[in-house]
């Protein structure tokens, strides 16, 4: 009995995984006069932000290319004491999420401590260009960094020999990857990181099975004539329910919580609203980001997680992975989200003497 109810929560786990992932669902059919409903609730105006702008910092709308030639759209924040040579952190995250919402949130804390700091929406989402909309890629993802890193250190008021990167939840993995390869890059945190190919390869602590696997890719391998079909990609019909029933598994109830309220809830937001487009989990299955994550050594690395984070392991083996010089900070009852945006919770003064130290 004890083993027939872990494999029931086991495939309800995996199934609200796959939701999240957007991964095997069927075409769209979120009416859009609902959405606009409940955009308008949330927010009088496209330009809203999930919290307050800092009196100490100014944020400016700024845009830039990867070496893709994808036009990204992020938010400079630069402390009002100015100053020259000044060091800067590029900041991306959560995976689904926008400049508004938790990164925004890091950047202007990270400012009010004297940090020049760029959140961006990644490529293929938010104000960024691409098309179509809503697909990531391991690759241009881990560029997008980069590309990041590329404009901070043509700004006349930053040194570029001070440049850092935070990563939140799934590009807490593409910022690993980023500065793995790009050594520009002097100092690198995450913070409930997610390493998004093994999460989709293999599922949430190895669950998925071999003949899961091949099961997911020909449903995506399929749909990829249906696409080219109807000359656009399907999107889920539901990422996070529109409502709760309280059957849902932890992890799933927190990111409602997050995500479909005035809390987080972001018109732009792919976690928000319908996801991910159907196919999007093909090529991180077989592309993994984090091989190469001993070269991030000598500089130094700090990874940040809930002591309750569904998403723990994930840090905890990326710690064990990489070399020194490297910390592992554990935020006590922390959960998974709780490091989007609960400033009480989350390290930011950790945060600073940290990038203060060594972007020196």
């Amino acid at each position: 009995m004890k083993k027939r109810k872990m494999k029931t929560r086991l495939i309800a786990t995996m199934t609200f995984s796959l939701l999240l992932l957007g991964a095997c669902q069927q075409k769209s059919e979120v009416k859009q006069e609902e959405q606009t409903q409940k955009t308008e609730t949330m927010s009088n105006t496209v330009e809203h932000y999930t919290f307050e702008l800092s009196n100490k910092v100014t944020r400016q709308k700024v845009t830039f290319k990867n070496r893709y030639g994808i036009e990204l759209t992020g938010d400079l924040y630069i402390p009002n004491n100015g100053g020259n040579n000044l060091p800067a952190l590029a900041i991306s995250g959560p995976f689904g999420a926008v400049k508004e919402q938790s990164s925004g949130l890091y950047a202007n804390q990270m400012a009010e401590r004297g940090f020049v700091t760029l959140a961006f929406d990644p490529s293929y989402t938010g104000e960024s260009s691409g098309e179509p909309r809503n697909v990531a890629s391991p690759d241009i993802n881990t560029e997008d960094f980069s590309a990041a890193i590329d404009f901070l250190g043509l700004q006349d008021n930053i040194d570029r020999n001070k440049l850092g990167i935070i990563g939140i939840c799934g590009f807490g993995g593409f910022a690993l990857n980023a500065t793995a390869v790009d050594k520009r890059v002097k100092a690198v945190a995450t913070t409930s990181m997610y390493d998004m190919s093994r999460v989709n390869a293999e599922g949430y602590f190895g669950s998925t099975t071999p003949e899961q696997r091949t099961q997911m890719l020909e449903q995506m391998s399929l749909q990829r004539w249906e696409d080219a079909k109807n000359g656009t990609p399907a999107y889920p019909t539901e990422h996070l329910p529109e409502k709760l029933t309280g059957d849902e598994p932890q992890f799933v109830q927190e990111y409602y919580d997050y995500y479909k309220t005035e809390r987080g809830y972001h018109e732009r937001s792919l976690n928000s609203n319908n996801g991910w487009t159907t196919t999007n989990s093909i090529s991180f299955m077989n592309m993994l980001i984090l091989t190469y994550i001993k070269e991030i050594s000598p500089r130094p690395m700090l990874i940040i997680v809930g002591e309750n984070a569904h998403s723990k392991y994930f840090s905890e083996d990326a710690y064990k992975n990489a070399s020194e010089p490297k910390e592992l900070m554990i935020i006590p009852n922390g959960v998974h989200t709780d490091l989007y945006d609960k400033i009480d919770i989350i390290p930011f003064d950790k945060l600073e003497k940290y990038f203060k130290e060594n972007l020196k």
